[in-house]
């Protein structure tokens, strides 16, 4: 643990550094080709920093901050897109803004301010998942399967709203919030779209949507163009997600991880079309239903499609052997000062 403790910090060390390299010199070159083949070796190298970590915990950390998203915003920046453009005013804005998922909240908008009291309450229900692994040998496979599933979506909230904490008290600016309680969502359109994880969708829209959209509308109507820009960024983010599993489990792909984004894809899409049509726009359907019929959807196919393949590498497993491992590391290494 120790030794995995000191490479992980050795790696961010070099990420820092080779993303300085983008703020001191890729910046200066005209944003276009050549910008982004200035870029590219920077992305690579990111790329390949998860593969050397065992730790489960370290390794996606890296994947989810570096290898995705930091490189995201880096081929964005090439075109002058994304949240680094205009180009942050110092080298440690920029650095915060590649490396970890955050955004810089440009307008305000007070429905989207979550209750500083939630923040507790998730940290105790989280203590209360991890109690229960001491207990999991008397679980089905399915109630095991649905602990997993409020593990994983705690502790990436939590880390997550820590990160977004200790930015807003080094950097002083109002953040985008990095999730919008994605269990109170009423649609698809409005889980994936404004509420789960929105620094994806904040990415995937200028990278795939707007131009895929903008070329599809010389080739159809307006309304038809949209479908597909919403249907090829499930696609991609299909993609993506299947080389982040790759990357994590060093097996080869299934196709279930795919096939989950692409099905989801596909509902969304005929939710949005659904919804422009004169029946549907009289019809209401009370928030508690759709909140209900949403989320019991999101959580059927993860369960079907997603979870299995995390399951199968035992990837489930050694997220809870770790997380308890984690915890011990932090009382021992807390007490030793005392």
């Amino acid at each position: 643990m120790d030794g995995e403790v000191i490479g992980f910090i050795i790696v961010w060390v070099l990420a820092v550094i080779s993303v300085s390299y983008c703020y001191y010199i890729s910046s200066r070159i005209k944003a276009g080709v050549f910008r982004l083949i200035s870029v590219v070796p920077v992305c690579a190298f990111l790329q390949v920093l998860p593969l050397f970590f065992t730790s489960l915990h370290l390794s996606s950390c890296l994947a989810v901050f570096l290898s995705c998203l930091a490189n995201a915003k880096l081929i964005l920046f090439s075109f002058d897109q994304g949240s680094l453009f205009p180009l942050p005013s110092n080298i440690f804005r920029f650095i915060c803004f590649t490396c970890l998922p955050i955004k810089a909240q440009q307008t305000p908008n007070p429905k989207n301010q979550i209750p500083k009291w939630l923040f507790p309450i998730k940290v105790a229900i989280f203590a209360v998942v991890l109690h229960m692994y001491d207990y999991k040998q008397y679980m089905s496979p399915v109630v095991l399967l649905v602990l997993y599933v409020f593990h994983v979506y705690l502790e990436l909230d939590i880390t997550l709203m820590l990160v977004k904490l200790f930015v807003f008290i080094t950097l002083g600016c109002d953040l985008e919030p990095q999730a919008n309680e994605p269990y109170l969502a009423t649609s698809l359109q409005d889980f994936w779209g404004r509420r789960w994880n929105l620094m994806v969708p904040a990415i995937l829209r200028p990278a795939i949507y707007i131009p895929v959209r903008q070329f599809c509308r010389g080739l159809m109507s307006s309304d038809w163009a949209t479908l597909l820009a919403v249907l090829a960024t499930f696609v991609a983010s299909g993609v993506a997600h299947e080389v982040f599993f790759l990357t994590l489990t060093f097996e080869m792909p299934t196709g279930e991880v795919a096939c989950f984004f692409v099905l989801h894809g596909v509902c969304t899409t005929v939710e949005v079309a659904v919804k422009r049509t004169d029946f549907v726009r009289r019809w209401r359907v009370s928030p508690a239903v759709s909140r209900l019929l949403t989320v019991g959807f999101v959580v059927v196919t993860s369960g079907w499609l997603l979870f299995p393949t995390l399951a199968r590498s035992d990837m489930l497993e050694k997220l809870a052997n770790e997380a308890l491992l984690s915890i011990d590391f932090v009382k021992r290494t807390f007490y030793s000062f005392w």
